[in-house]
């Protein structure tokens, strides 16, 4: 049996005191696949990334919900160095490196993916964002930290409204979206592919009245089968993302789609650092998660 390290954060461990409130997903997620992966030779087993640990004690390293590393990058960024530096760090650090800065999405456009248009600032302020309602042609925007996940520090800005305190703001490097009604009315949509095959996909959509579709804000998932070009268009996007990152494949992806006001399926992110499995329903979840294990551990 192969001891892997499987990479949390704290704050998803439920029985801890900074637990939180959605925490019962890295529950559900690690019960889908610690079975397949014990039945494959792998014994994973959650390690709190920021609270010290040798990863030459492991066979390999697996990141998974690190759910606050976006407020300790450098950190965070050193201790997968490290882990790298002593045996196989899936998904690779190369690719985290990359992942974690929302400017990959550019990387992406350039390769044909159908990523929202998205203005590119050094700060959101009064002068960042002004503009941006005539440069993407909409009077309702998303404003995002470029380093950030889970709707941290993110807003929505209405033409002619006052701006949110800048607590609320991004605290840095910012991107800025047109909203899209397809978020409210019809909901965003997460492919997952694991070993570059693909697993299972859900929609989620906000509570009523909000726009923010993580559990943590009310947001519920539930299972729903693509069509073959909804999967292709995923596969485009994670084929983009190896090529630009020069792999063959890749642990986990989840590729996260919404409509565009045109009636076509856009790129919102692809997500290889820490992303959520949605394992509920989901049959080939845990076992291609080992599948693929096996084959990049060999």
């Amino acid at each position: 049996m192969r001891a892997i390290a499987y990479l949390v954060s704290a704050n998803v461990l439920a029985h801890r005191r900074e637990a939180r409130s959605d925490a019962h997903e890295f529950t559900e997620q690690f019960a889908a696949i610690d079975a397949p992966c014990r039945e494959a030779g792998f014994a994973l087993e959650p390690v709190v990334w920021d609270e010290g640990f040798d990863p030459e004690s492991f066979d390999g390293v697996v990141v998974g919900p690190t759910w606050d590393y976006w407020d300790k990058t450098e950190r965070f960024l050193e201790v997968l160095s490290a882990a790298s530096a002593a045996g196989p760090l899936l998904n690779p650090l190369s690719v985290v490196r990359w992942n974690m800065d929302k400017t990959y999405l550019r990387d992406l456009a350039a390769l044909g993916a159908p990523v929202i248009e998205t203005v590119w600032t050094d700060l959101a302020t009064p002068e960042t964002i002004a503009p941006a309602f005539d440069t993407l042609a909409s009077d309702d925007l998303v404003i995002k930290p470029v380093v950030g996940a889970g709707a941290w520090r993110q807003a929505r800005v209405k033409r002619g409204d006052a701006l949110p305190p800048a607590e609320a703001l991004p605290p840095g490097r910012a991107m800025i979206q047109a909203f899209l009604p397809a978020i409210q009315e019809e909901g965003e949509y997460s492919l997952l592919f694991f070993g570059g095959e693909f697993s299972h996909a859900v929609i989620k959509r906000a509570a009523k009245g909000d726009y923010r579709i993580q559990g943590m804000y009310g947001g519920v998932d539930t299972p729903y089968q693509p069509s073959s070009a909804d999967i292709a268009l995923a596969r485009q996007c994670l084929n983009a993302a190896c090529t630009h990152c020069g792999v063959e494949a890749l642990l986990y992806a989840r590729v996260d789609m919404v409509r565009g006001q045109e009636g076509h399926l856009k790129l919102m992110e692809i997500e290889l650092i820490e992303p959520f499995y949605y394992p509920a329903n989901a049959e080939r979840c845990g076992p291609l998660f080992a599948a693929g294990l096996k084959t990049l551990l060999g």
